[in-house]
């Protein structure tokens, strides 16, 4: 299986687009035929029309109110055929049970593909900016008091960002400043600060609330030198409940009680003076004038640039006794609506996928059933992330050959009483935060009988990057099969919640869910910028039995860049089933499995199937007081597993379209992230970057490191293809110089549009000598099959005076040494979790000795030794 999409599995497609169209007609849905109760609408309607095909209505309102007159009593299914063009919001369409379907019939919204409902406001009548060279700016269009986002022909701007420019020491209502530089910015009360979370890998300062999360707190006011933060943000943030009786562990068990790294933001956004890079922009709120800094070729006296405004477009709002039912959403993009709240004092304290502790005093009692006094109820019942799509209590809704896009909060919403709901056919990309939800948490009529399939989510989370491509709650009966997840920021999947009582050995928290399914799913680079999660995530109990519980089959998950596992069974997962899936290059664990179920004393595991997997892992058979282990098979490549299994996942061939439809313009990619450095030698340095998952259109060529010295002066650079930094997750920068250091390094990316602009700043660091080499690995273990065996260790303890770069693997049989290098050699090593490669090739029945040392810029350390014997035949 190619490791960049299918057999060029994905291509962002390169052809152009003119904003708000997406290339190409309808392909999987046919528009029903006309008939004489259907209702027509075009941009160029008129609402004193009948909606008749000659004389169209224009808005979606007449339209619903024509169908509410129609519907009553259906005889055939009732269609409102929306003409190609934009329909722009300023409030949702909002369908209740009135405009529902009636007799086994169905009212459908037909798009073409190019219908395109908009919460947008076109910026227009651009300008130079007197004494700011290639800085442009725009009166704020009417009705728009505030936004997140900025999109230049379809292709979403950076708000603007850049470092700290003071020194901050955290106080109980915000920081001291080493100067009063914020308090001269034009509008301090507009910037944000952003806590990057993650593994502690080399120098890279960060902050947050768990290495899974990215928080976000504004700033109230910035006086002198004191910064004061936004309530109740910086509380919820900084106090949560902490056990007096159990040391640094919360109440909600999910994360720390406080900022880390001292509370220190990893960088702020949202400021005139952070304007200094092409495609940053900023809406200065007291004159209503956006400001932008054009990438290069675009041309503002011609594209089209849109400000997110609305915050819903559609609302399916049904109610558990008028449920919204039997209405179809064909052939419709849903783009440019945006989320404002954390652009208030709420501000954005995230607690795990996009799930957030909101309101005064939420720190102390929000979610904490029966754990504190006062504490709400249910447990872990935290504010869910809106959708821009949502309904409520819809029945047999349908999403089909859709299209969301440019958003600014999760895409679609199936929430609460949401049943017999369809998502088939859809792009879900370019959001700011989780794809697509169904269900929540609060303990309220769960999501059941969803169906998501054949849909393909990518390149997000572009803003809330803790965010997940689809997010499933409290639900029952639910499928997710046959998707394609690729290029997203953290976990892919993720399913359940409420398990964390496990960590203070309480059983997970009673809930609905059952008879839930993965499926079938292709699921790739994912993980990009947080870390410990995985390709399908889930936690909490997930059913009655083995029988009702959660199945995990099928599916084909690779290419993790974070800290994590390619099927990741979190605190608390109870009656899961991990079947014939292919899981291959994770960074510790294909399958995490261990929980000790403590719904009774007898000290067993939560009850978990893992069988008939093909995987690098390669752990034996057995049953581990409940955690069942059979019958699955170690692959040394993709090659190993029959290509039927490896074609089945994903899409299916007649929605593989769908990889070829764009949704913007081809631009640049988006900047690396989080760069760190470590000593390559005196005078070299290696980094290390998070890659770009949103590519602009075209495939990352290529990566260019530079280095700067503290004056600002660029000292060095060296290029790395896309091919190369997948193999080594490094580039070396060597011919620094002696003096001038130490160096912050920036990255570029690269593809057939040109350059991205660079990302934020690694921290300072001087190169040093590295002559003290590495200890050995520690706890070898060989894990045979009959022609193949997983090597397994743990990083050493000691490293020496330089980190891990790599590992040399040699074998009895006289190959060439082995070269082990990647992004998980990277991320294991602060944890010292474990690694594992696989070793193909290899004779049944016979002894092999294997040693593996660890490498430095010091060279290799002293090797670990492990010897076994290969199975005498294949199962």
């Amino acid at each position: 299986m190619p490791t960049h999409r299918r057999a060029a599995l994905v291509t962002l497609a390169s052809a152009g687009l003119v904003l708000g169209v997406v290339a190409g007609p309808s392909a999987l849905a046919a528009p029903p035929r006309a008939a004489s109760s259907d209702v027509h609408v075009s941009p160029a309607g008129d609402d004193h029309a009948d909606g008749t095909l000659r004389h169209p209505v224009r808005t979606l309102e007449r339209a619903r109110d024509l169908v509410r007159a129609r519907a009553g009593n259906l005889s055939a299914d009732l269609t409102v055929h929306l003409a190609p063009g934009t329909y722009r919001r300023t409030e949702p369409l909002v369908l209740d049970a009135r405009d529902s379907g009636t007799n086994g019939h169905r009212v459908i919204w037909q798009g073409t593909g190019d219908t395109v409902i908009s919460g947008g406001r076109r910026v227009t009548g651009w300008h130079p900016v007197p004494g700011r060279p290639g800085l442009w700016s725009a009166r704020a269009p009417q009705g728009l008091a505030a936004t997140r986002q900025l999109y230049v022909d379809g292709v979403r701007a950076q708000r603007a960002r850049g470092p700290v420019p003071v020194t901050l020491t955290q106080t109980a209502t915000g920081y001291t400043a080493s100067s009063d530089t914020l308090a001269h910015w034009k509008r301090p009360a507009d910037a944000e600060f952003v806590y990057t979370s993650g593994e502690a890998l080399w120098n890279v300062e960060r902050g947050g609330l768990g290495q899974w999360t990215e928080p976000r707190c504004p700033v109230a006011s910035a006086e002198g030198t004191t910064i004061t933060m936004a309530q109740p943000c910086w509380d919820n943030s900084n106090k949560r409940v902490e056990f007096p009786d159990i040391p640094g562990r919360t109440v909600s068990m999910v994360g720390p009680g406080h900022l880390t790294n001292g509370g220190k933001p990893s960088y702020v956004e949202n400021a005139y003076e952070l304007l200094d890079q092409p495609g940053e922009w900023y809406l200065d709120k007291g004159s209503r004038t956006v400001y932008y800094l054009p990438r290069k070729g675009e041309d503002l006296a011609r594209a089209d640039v849109e400000a997110a405004a609305a915050e819903k477009l559609f609302d399916g709002r049904g109610t558990a006794d008028a449920p919204v039912h039997d209405i179809a959403l064909r052939g419709l993009r849903f783009s440019y609506a945006t989320w404002l709240t954390p652009s208030t004092p709420e501000g954005f304290s995230e607690i795990q996928a996009g799930y957030t502790i909101t309101g005064d005093k939420g720190w102390a009692t929000q979610g904490l059933c029966r754990y504190v006094e006062g504490g709400t109820c249910p447990f872990a019942s935290w504010t869910k992330m809106p959708g821009n799509v949502s309904v409520t209590h819809g029945q047999r809704i349908e999403f089909a050959d859709d299209v969301f896009a440019h958003l600014g909060a999760s895409g679609l919403e199936l929430g609460t009483g949401s049943e017999d709901a369809a998502v088939t056919g859809s792009i879900f990309t370019d959001i700011s935060g989780n794809g697509l939800e169904i269900g929540g948490v609060d303990g309220q009529t769960p999501a059941s009988g969803v169906t998501v399939t054949n849909n393909h989510l990518y390149g997000l989370p572009r803003e809330y990057h803790g965010g997940v491509a689809v997010l499933n709650g409290y639900t029952h009966d639910d499928t997710i099969a046959h998707n394609q997840i690729d290029h997203v920021g953290y976990s892919a999947i993720s399913l359940g919640w409420g398990g964390w009582p496990d960590k203070i050995g309480d059983p997970a928290t009673p809930n609905p869910s059952h008879d839930n399914a993965v499926r079938d799913n292709l699921i790739f680079d994912y993980m990009q910028m947080l870390d410990d999660g995985g390709g399908i995530y889930t936690q909490g109990l997930t059913g009655t039995s083995m029988a009702d519980g959660e199945k995990v089959t099928g599916n084909v998950v690779h290419d993790q860049w974070g800290l994590g596992k390619s099927v990741y069974t979190d605190n608390g997962c109870t009656y899961e089933t991990v079947r014939g899936n292919v899981l291959h290059h994770a960074s510790y664990a294909n399958v995490a499995s261990r929980h000790t179920d403590y719904r009774d004393g007898l000290g067993n595991n939560d009850p978990t199937l893992v069988q008939d997997n093909w995987w690098e892992e390669g752990t034996a058979d057995g049953d581990n007081k409940g955690l069942v282990t059979t019958g699955n098979r170690i692959m040394a490549s993709p090659s190993d597993v029959p290509p039927e299994i490896l074609g089945n996942a994903g899409l299916e061939q007649p929605y593989r379209a769908l990889l070829e439809r764009t949704v913007a313009a081809p631009s640049v990619p988006e900047p690396p992230s989080r760069v760190g450095t470590t000593t390559a030698g005196a005078d070299a340095l290696y980094v290390t970057f998070n890659p770009s998952f949103a590519d602009g259109g075209s495939p990352v060529a290529g990566y260019t490191a530079r280095a700067y010295d503290t004056s600002g002066a660029q000292v060095a650079e060296q290029a790395v293809s896309a091919v190369e930094f997948r193999r080594t997750a490094l580039v070396r920068i060597g011919g620094l110089p002696s003096s001038g250091g130490p160096f912050r390094v920036t990255v570029t990316a690269a593809n057939a549009h040109g350059s991205s602009a660079p990302s934020l700043a690694s921290a300072s660091l001087a190169p040093t000598a590295a002559s003290t080499l590495p200890g050995a690995p520690t706890s070898p273990k060989l894990r045979t099959a009959a022609t193949a065996a997983t090597l397994a260790w743990t990083p050493p303890t000691a490293t020496g005076d330089a980190k891990v770069v790599g590992y040399r693997v040699t074998v009895s049989d006289g190959r060439d040494p082995i070269g082990v290098t990647g992004r998980d050699v990277l991320v294991t090593q602060p944890s010292a979790k474990g690694m594992f490669r696989v070793i193909g090739g290899l004779r049944p029945g016979t002894s092999y000795t294997v040693t593996v040392a660890a490498v430095t810029a010091a060279g290799p350390g002293p090797a670990a030794t492990v010897t076994a014997t290969t199975r005498a035949t294949a199962p």
